[in-house]
């Protein structure tokens, strides 16, 4: 069975924003590493749509990007939109019954499955899907955006802090 695994860089007050603060080289490093662990992720559409960025080589990506976009490109993915029409590269859309397709994914596959996005990932919370939270906590405070939580959640259990870098820590949850 798979484990549900939500994580995002996150500010110091709560704020999830890909243009507020961009990982360093040896965060970069840390991600791509983590992409390749993965069974597979699934997307909020949103999200994706910000992640569609890496199916496109461009001319002026350093190696890591390269290596990232590889990794990101080899890994299935499942979308979750009701809107979209259509996917890219190894991606397959969900836009019905979301709660079975995420309990028949969790059943059939093994290994770690990234939930990417707060909305997406607060849906799957009330469905009782996600086994794990993972905050990489960065210092800076944004003091608007997007919340990491978009709503009450049940008690959570810290079972591990790591510094991933010298400013950045990650600290992983579970439900208690």
């Amino acid at each position: 069975m798979a484990k549900f695994v939500f994580g995002m860089n996150q500010s110091l007050d709560g704020y999830v924003d890909h243009d507020a603060f961009a990982p360093g080289p040896v965060l970069f490093r840390h991600w791509i590493e983590q992409v390749r662990g993965l069974s597979g992720s699934v997307y909020g559409r949103r999200i994706y749509e910000l992640m569609r960025y890496w199916d496109e080589d461009h001319p002026e990506w350093s190696a890591a990007e390269r290596d990232f976009a590889a990794a990101w490109r080899a890994q299935p993915k499942w979308v979750v939109s009701r809107s979209l029409k259509s996917v890219g590269p190894n991606a397959t859309l969900v836009a019905d019954d979301v709660e079975m397709a995420m309990r028949e994914l969790k059943a059939r596959l093994a290994g770690e499955v990234a939930v990417c996005g707060p909305a997406l990932a607060g849906s799957l919370t009330d469905l009782g899907l996600i086994d794990e939270y993972q905050i990489y906590l960065h210092p800076v405070v944004l003091g608007r955006g997007k919340p990491f939580f978009t709503g009450p959640r049940p008690r959570l259990r810290l079972v591990s802090s790591d510094l991933i870098v010298e400013d950045v820590i990650r600290l992983t949850y579970v439900p208690a």
